[in-house]
């Protein structure tokens, strides 16, 4: 009886811990893109601020990745600074679509998904396609490998290729909505499952 119980109660406690460590998990991957974010912004108005050199930008995140990994250690070679200000110049131009709520007009409020991701996403040129990518990897909690796979398989521009004007750009403000049944058999996912090809069903 006593093995029973507490088997039971060590499961319970390892189920409450994992839960823990992935909101710990979520906090840090948010507080990390919010950071990058603001580091990119300061970078832009700082190389605005000398903008009369046509090199300052250059010496500028060549001499701050020195000064910041003496500082502060590894992270911040030239290579991630020019990633934190490219993220910053294209987030900063669209509101991300995956936020908490729109009243909250800081971008701090609007990045859910981890730096991996905007790595990826920052390399899509098209906003449409960028904002649909970054809704479904929210709302279907994709992975890295799983968001590399979906934009490989060109699965907006599939989608995309069904739509009018106005479809296409709900594609980009809400991601797939599935409104009527033959719309679930209209899924690539669905269709990929069951191995049809897409012509057979529009």
């Amino acid at each position: 009886m006593s093995d029973i119980f507490s088997n039971d109660l060590s499961k319970k406690i390892s189920v409450l811990l994992n839960e823990a460590r992935q909101r710990v998990l979520q906090t840090v991957n948010h507080t990390m893109v919010v950071t990058y974010f603001e580091i990119g912004r300061m970078i832009i108005e700082e190389e605005q601020n000398g903008r009369e050199r046509a090199d300052y930008g250059k010496q500028l995140i060549s001499e701050l990745s020195r000064n910041l990994t003496q500082e502060l250690g590894k992270g911040f070679s030239v290579t991630n600074l020019q990633q934190m200000r490219q993220f910053y110049l294209v987030y900063s131009k669209q509101q991300t679509v995956s936020v908490i709520s729109e009243k909250q007009q800081k971008p701090s409020a609007e990045f859910r998904l981890s730096w991996s991701h905007y790595l990826k996403l920052m390399r899509i040129d098209d906003e449409l396609e960028r904002k649909f990518y970054e809704i479904e990897a929210f709302k279907n909690n994709w992975s890295l490998r799983e968001l590399n796979r979906q934009y490989d398989s060109a699965l907006y521009t599939r989608l995309a290729l069904s739509q009018d004007k106005n479809g296409i750009l709900k594609l980009a403000e809400k991601g797939q909505v599935i409104e009527k049944p033959q719309d679930v058999v209209k899924d690539p996912y669905i269709l990929e499952f069951i191995g049809l090809p897409e012509q057979s069903v529009y």
